[in-house]
């Protein structure tokens, strides 16, 4: 990728996001789609962790949770977010920053439809983020919501997705002597429009 000016000049960066994360798929062994999540509590105290990301629109970037864990909390409570992810075998990552919604419509039932049954009966039976006795425990909470729900359990209410919507998304690709190559993409509120900026590494 030796002309990234003329690559990434005039392009969709959500369109570059997913030629990225397509590019992904075929080379990283486990979860490509993996990213750092970070939000702040009520303190201002940063939180982050591992979720999935399971789709990227034309304007945002869509991961599915439990709206009661401790990451929708912070999500709700402050309205914004940020995200890394990282690919090693392709030596690039990308950044995001923006504000959030919730999907919880008919966009969280159809994903949560096509999951397995096995990881839809576990939304129904993990209060994510409190306390747990034992395994065996949850383990009993699942084969009770299994007994309840049958083999088709539709989406809990306290299930669904959010969607970050960007006003920065930086591309990051590995250099020669560390010389990398960092694009940042700004989004301007009240044109909606993106401006793109090469950044020293």
């Amino acid at each position: 990728m030796a002309d990234r000016e003329g690559i990434f000049a005039g392009q969709d960066p959500f369109a570059i996001a997913a030629a990225w994360l397509a590019e992904a798929q075929e080379s990283e062994p486990n979860d490509p789609n993996a990213i750092a999540l970070a939000t702040v509590d009520e303190t201002g105290l940063p939180n982050v962790r591992m979720v999935l990301l399971k789709e990227i629109l034309a304007d945002g970037f869509v991961f599915y949770t439990n709206y009661e864990s401790t990451k929708a909390r912070e999500l709700d409570l402050g309205g914004k977010a940020a995200f890394v992810m990282h690919w090693k075998s392709l030596r690039r990552q990308i950044r995001v920053r923006g504000t959030i919604s919730r999907l919880d419509g008919v966009e969280a039932d159809s994903y949560f439809a096509s999951r397995s049954l096995k990881s839809r009966l576990g939304a129904w039976a993990s209060r994510q983020s409190r306390p747990l006795t034992s395994r065996a425990a949850l383990m009993a909470e699942v084969a009770k919501i299994s007994a309840t729900k049958g083999m088709n359990p539709p989406r809990p209410p306290f299930w669904g997705g959010y969607r970050v919507s960007p006003s920065e998304i930086e591309f990051w690709a590995d250099g020669a002597f560390r010389l990398h190559d960092r694009f940042r993409w700004t989004l301007d509120s009240e044109s909606e429009t993106w401006t793109v900026q090469r950044l020293n590494p």
